[in-house]
């Protein structure tokens, strides 16, 4: 069974910073590129990151890019997402993503 555990979310004020894990199990995680997506209140799903099998290929949105960091641990199947100078449009649950499916997801708040 495939399995996505994202961890690390919560309340941060604005130009903190916050590290997101996933945790994942049930495939060959070095075999895959790896995701992480978000969804703010009321918005549909939005492109937040994207990570190769090796980790020396990223990808991030424009609106998180020099911000934002991910990155891979492939011996112990973690995806990470190192969130600084977040703000309050960062707000949203978090997502760790394959191809296929995705977590339940960690809610990151960003406010005063």
């Amino acid at each position: 069974e495939v399995q996505l555990m994202e961890s690390g979310g919560g309340l941060v004020q604005p130009g903190g910073s916050r590290r997101l894990s996933c945790v994942t199990s049930g495939f060959i995680f070095d075999n895959n590129w790896m995701y992480w997506v978000r969804q703010a209140p009321g918005k549909g799903l939005e492109w937040v990151s994207s990570i190769n099998h090796g980790g020396d290929i990223t990808k991030y949105a424009d609106n998180v890019k020099g911000r934002f960091t991910i990155s891979r641990d492939n011996a112990r199947n973690t995806l990470y997402l190192q969130m600084n100078s977040l703000k309050t449009e960062d707000t949203a649950t978090y997502y760790c993503k394959t191809n296929w499916t995705r977590g339940q997801g960690t809610q990151v708040t960003v406010s005063s």
